[in-house]
């Protein structure tokens, strides 16, 4: 019994004097790039809009998230934009934190005017969001 006592005490106080140790530790950098690249691809699904198609609707390998002709519309007329624009590099002039601010409200920097569908108003948490801004922002720009 004092044994178990004092085994408890011990993982409370190092608890209560290093609070830091019972959290989960801050991702680096790559693993967060990591995780913006799965986002980008596999969830979100970026790449389906904002990157360039060639014959056959197959993706440029080497284009990828470099901005791309939209070629649906909508069925009934509405504002649409027909033209997804680069997001590798970050979208020029674009900061990572207003990538962030974004993905996380759907806000976009300088005052510019809300997005067009298809894009979606955008709700990321604010993991998602450094993650997807971290990954983007790691991507060369289309040249």
């Amino acid at each position: 019994m004092i044994v178990l006592a004092g085994a408890g005490f011990a993982v409370l106080a190092v608890l209560v004097i290093n609070p830091l140790s019972a959290k989960a530790k801050e991702p680096t950098r790559a693993q967060r790039i990591e995780q913006g690249r799965h986002i980008v691809h596999q969830v979100a699904m970026c790449v389906d809009c904002h990157s360039p198609r060639g014959p056959g609707g197959v993706f440029i390998e080497d284009r990828h998230l470099t901005g791309a002709k939209l070629d649906f519309a909508a069925t009934v007329p509405m504002p649409w934009a027909s033209v997804a624009p680069p997001l590798a590099g970050l979208p020029p002039g674009w900061t990572e934190e207003e990538m962030i601010v974004f993905l996380e409200t759907g806000q976009r920097p300088l005052s510019l005017p809300p997005t067009l569908p298809p894009m979606p108003q955008l709700r990321f948490s604010q993991e998602e969001a450094m993650a997807t801004a971290a990954y983007l922002a790691s991507l060369h720009p289309a040249e």
